[in-house]
């Protein structure tokens, strides 16, 4: 078995969304991750993953056949004309608006879309403004056993 490297983002390990029809949510996020620059990072019967974000259909085994219900997910955008290509490929994917893209009062230049996924969870694509970061991820290798 050969190591296996990951990239983690600042908070949250990941997110397990359980959704009622996986092939429109895998259309859906499939087109939001491609503008972002995000790739699916595997995928199988009932599920698909990318990055921190996992995807399964209720008779997936980590599923325990329940649906997660409605969730507010964001994120990251590199710049606001990315925020913009997210809100039209997630509608151009079956998404519906819930907040075109704009400034947003929560500090100065934040700049977001909001769109409902096919399950009506609250999607965002979020740009802070001008900003240094630290790292772009922090890296994890698992090394082989």
């Amino acid at each position: 078995m050969e190591a296996q490297t990951l990239h983690r983002g600042r908070l949250i390990d990941h997110l397990h969304l359980v959704v009622k029809d996986l092939a429109a949510s895998r259309k859906f996020y499939g087109a939001l991750l491609d503008v972002l620059g995000v790739p699916i990072g595997g995928e199988g019967p009932t599920f698909f993953w990318a990055d921190e974000l996992f995807v399964s259909s209720a008779d997936s085994p980590a599923a325990l056949g329940k649906l997660t219900g409605r969730h507010h997910l964001a994120f990251q955008a590199k710049d606001r004309a990315a925020v913009e290509a997210f809100y039209t490929a997630g509608l151009a994917a079956g998404g519906a608006d819930n907040g075109a893209p704009g400034e947003r009062p929560y500090h100065p230049g934040y700049y977001a879309a909001f769109l409902l996924d096919p399950d009506g969870n609250n999607i965002e694509a979020v740009f802070h403004g001008a900003a240094e970061r630290s790292a772009d991820s922090v890296v994890v290798t698992f090394e082989a056993p």
